[in-house]
């Protein structure tokens, strides 16, 4: 019954990194920091931190907002540089159409690039189910989920109350930026670990293929 279905990108959608590691975009924005020499602008726990979100938060919160717009673009090229590598999540696609089909409104909001996520749903074919509505990162990283500014984006942009929306994510940060935007969620866990994390976050429901979601959407 939602009129709104907002996805994650990387994850529900696709594993943007299944070519490119993110382990190896976050060594290469490292490799940077310390080229030129602020690599201290790091905690020692975040160095090698997998995830370069994190990397970014670090910079943020430590040095303005000048080499922060640096950092952002340079992460935004990394993510484009994965794209061709990117791996199609089971049964998204299909999924993505069908809900398209029946007029249910569809926005993407992730912590990537929108620059990377209009790269890939283009080569899909699936820009048409989304655009205009791909709310991703900006250059201010206060605002990447948990927070739920992307998805109150959406849904103010749409005109869908939070009720009447679901979002479909992959992690700890879309559970969290669900429950303060109001917003039901279904969770995507395509292992174990991911359903434990999704689990201890408070994520209500959880499906390991997207198969059965597609099921109930053409039933």
């Amino acid at each position: 019954g939602a009129r709104l279905v907002l996805w994650d990108f990387d994850g529900p959608v696709c594993r943007l990194f299944a070519g490119y590691s993110a382990d190896r975009v976050a060594a290469a924005l490292v490799d940077w920091l310390e080229k030129a020499g602020l690599k201290e602008l790091l905690p020692p726990e975040e160095r090698d931190h997998p995830d370069p979100h994190v990397l970014l938060g670090a910079v943020h919160r430590s040095h303005p907002k000048d080499l922060v717009d640096e950092f952002e673009e340079r992460l935004t090229r990394e993510e484009l540089r994965a794209v061709p590598g990117a791996r199609p999540t089971a049964y998204a696609d299909p999924l993505i159409r069908a809900w398209a089909a029946l007029g249910v409104g569809l926005a993407i909001t992730t912590n990537n690039s929108p620059r990377a996520v209009r790269e890939y749903l283009a080569t899909r074919g699936l820009l048409g189910c989304f655009a205009p509505h791909i709310y991703g990162r900006t250059q201010d990283p206060h605002l990447l989920k948990p927070d739920p500014y992307c998805l109150d984006r959406a849904l103010d942009a749409m005109r869908v109350p939070p009720a009447k929306a679901l979002m479909i994510g992959d992690s700890p940060a879309d559970v969290a930026a669900a429950r303060k935007a109001g917003v039901p969620f279904l969770g995507y866990a395509r292992n174990d670990r991911k359903a434990e994390q999704l689990r201890s976050a408070g994520a209500p429901v959880l499906v390991d293929s997207l198969e059965a979601v597609l099921g109930v959407v053409r039933r």
